[in-house]
């Protein structure tokens, strides 16, 4: 399986190793087409980008572009603040970034307290091997499908990694809405029987290697085996073998 396009890389803009040049050029070297700089969100309280860094950013990804002819999309991994749906990239953000990734992470401020179930509390409990109250998977479940439904997503990023959610409903809103479910090759976040379960809904995939180092960007070791025991056709993900997404946020920018 060959990769298009990898949509989720990080640099040093947050906590990756590399910075956007390096990305691009180790890219290109690997043959793919297009490659997302999706740092870490603002509320992010450790490894955030910082909206002061953005101008740089566009101008580091514009120059990577233009030195290596690989498509560098300005992007972000914008973090899911809440049940209510509420995500760190903002319409007065939007004029300055290409790709809008989302998912949900610790150590982010959360819209409101109570919403720390659905992050640090779901981080606790896959650590302890607790199971969940069905309330955290109930709020956390709404969360990400408030995020799909009212914000231009384009991927949602390791579904259920430290969290806990029905993947299945979450699938439902994203194949209704346009959005992206990324399979990850740097982290196992479905279950075999989760995964084969989402995938039947129709939803469309990605891959991203979610690369934190140069040297992972455009891998998909850790997740091909299990696309190929679930046996998810490959026409089913739109980053692979020459073909490119098309990724909803473009297109409401276009209607903005």
């Amino acid at each position: 399986m060959q990769l298009t396009a990898d949509y989720h890389t990080h640099t040093q803009y947050s906590h990756g190793k590399g910075t956007v040049l390096e990305n691009a050029v180790q890219a290109k070297e690997v043959g793919l087409k297009e490659i997302g700089i999706t740092d870490h969100g603002f509320s992010h309280i450790i490894f955030g980008v910082r909206r002061k860094q953005i101008p740089f950013l566009v101008r580091d990804c514009r120059d990577a572009e233009a030195r290596t002819g690989v498509k560098v999309l300005v992007g972000i991994e914008s973090n899911i603040r809440g049940e209510s749906g509420l995500c760190d990239l903002t319409p007065s953000d939007y004029e300055n970034f290409d790709l809008y990734l989302a998912g949900v992470h610790v150590m982010i401020r959360t819209e409101k307290c109570s919403d720390t179930k659905i992050n640090f509390g779901g981080y606790m409990r896959r650590k302890l091997k607790i199971k969940p109250s069905k309330s955290i998977v109930r709020a956390t479940t709404q969360a990400y499908i408030n995020a799909v439904k009212k914000n231009p997503i384009d991927v949602i990023t390791h579904l259920n990694f430290q969290c806990f959610c029905d993947p299945v409903e979450v699938a439902k809103c994203c194949r209704d809405y346009g959005t992206y479910l990324e399979i990850s090759s740097k982290k196992h976040h479905l279950s075999d029987d989760e995964l084969a379960a989402v995938a039947a809904t129709g939803v469309r995939f990605v891959v991203n290697s979610d690369a934190h180092g140069i040297d992972r960007i455009g891998d998909t070791k850790l997740c091909e085996p299990q696309i190929l025991r679930v046996g998810i056709p490959f026409s089913q993900i739109d980053n692979i073998e020459g073909r490119l997404p098309a990724f909803r946020f473009a297109e409401f920018k276009k209607r903005m």
